[in-house]
Order: structure tokens, then sequence, then C-alpha cells
């Protein structure tokens, strides 16, 4: 692909002490602000007209309720080896994570998509750290232990370096319902090539 047709690949996510990110296919807590900031997030665009692209692992996918669909401004791929249909709400339906990404850097999306969102699971976070594409990590550190069956994956903290400061993102720990949280984001260093 040319690089005219580069999407940014970002990640988000909300991660306990052990990097516990659901629970029976449900977040194990309740963060209305927290999520509001995700929809956010994801949503943005630089100007009407233009869309985003999110990235959804099958189970991920069902785990959500299907009250916060439509999103404005969104595009959805869900990635399955096993269904043969697109799911509903759901725009697109592919077997991997790379010819996920490509939809975006098609026309006639090449010129509507401006940044492709990865939400989850597990897997789908792991071959997106791996992309070339992938410049930006939002982590959201809840400061707190949760009973989680699915898991943030690891990730290389020399190559992906936490932020002080960036722009949009609260600095300040938040607290609802009791639960304390950072916003956090961390760049992919550029990599030095001589």
């Amino acid at each position: 692909m040319e690089m005219s047709e580069k999407k940014p690949v970002r990640l988000i996510a909300a991660v306990c002490n052990d990097m516990g990110i659901g629970k029976d296919g449900k977040l194990p807590w309740s963060l209305p602000s927290e999520f509001q900031y995700f929809l956010n997030t994801v949503t943005s665009v630089s100007r009407p007209g233009k869309m985003n692209l999110m990235v959804w692992g099958k189970l991920c996918w069902y785990s959500h309720p299907e009250s916060m669909f439509p999103l404005p401004n969104i595009l959805h791929v869900v990635l399955s080896k096993t269904l043969s249909t697109v799911p509903d709400h759901a725009h697109f339906l592919r077997q991997d994570f790379d010819s996920a990404v490509r939809v975006a850097a098609e026309p006639p999306l090449s010129d509507l998509i401006e940044t492709i969102w990865i939400v989850g699971g597990t897997q789908v976070y792991q071959d997106a750290l791996k992309h070339p594409w992938c410049d930006l990590l939002y982590l959201t550190d809840v400061m707190a232990d949760f009973d989680c069956d699915v898991f943030f994956p690891e990730f290389n903290r020399t190559l992906f370096k936490k932020q002080e400061r960036f722009p949009g993102v609260p600095n300040e720990i938040q607290e609802e319902n009791g639960i304390k949280y950072k916003y956090q984001v961390f760049k992919r260093e550029a990599v030095d090539t001589v």
C-alpha cells in the first residue's frame, strides 16, 4: 500500500491492576464517565463527513449492549473466521486483522476514514500492536483489583513510551463509584534505522 493510504492504528482499553479488561463478556467495573471518554475519543473526527473505523473481535462485538449502536462517525469491522454474514449494526466482516486494516486504505473509504480504533479482544490487540501503523495506545489505568478472565496483552514499554501529558487527555487521577483511575497514552517511539 502506498504511504498516502496509511491510516493511524490506535488501541483503546481500560485495564485494572493485573491488566484485566473483562469478565464473563462484560466490563468488571462501572465507570460511566470513563466509558463516555472512550466514546468521545473514538468518535472524534477532524471535520464533518469524516469517519473512523472501529475493529472488534467477534466476542468483544457481541459483549457490548446493542443500545450502544449506532455510534456517530464510526464504521465497524468485526473479525471472525466463523461468521458468514455481517452482524447487525456492523458494516464489514473480515477474517484477519490485516484485511480489516486494508478496508480503511482502499477507495472509496481511503478518503473518508481518519483513524482505525482497535477495541479488543486480546488477540486483536496483539495483532494491532505488531502492525507498523500502530502509533498510540490509550490505556485507562483502573487503579484497583478486579476478577477478570480477559487481559490486555503485554507490550514493549521501550517501544511504546508513556506520555506525561497528551493533548485532550486529562492528566489528573479521576474517581467514580469509589474507584480511582487515570487516563494514559503510550506513543510509539521512532525506531532508529541506522
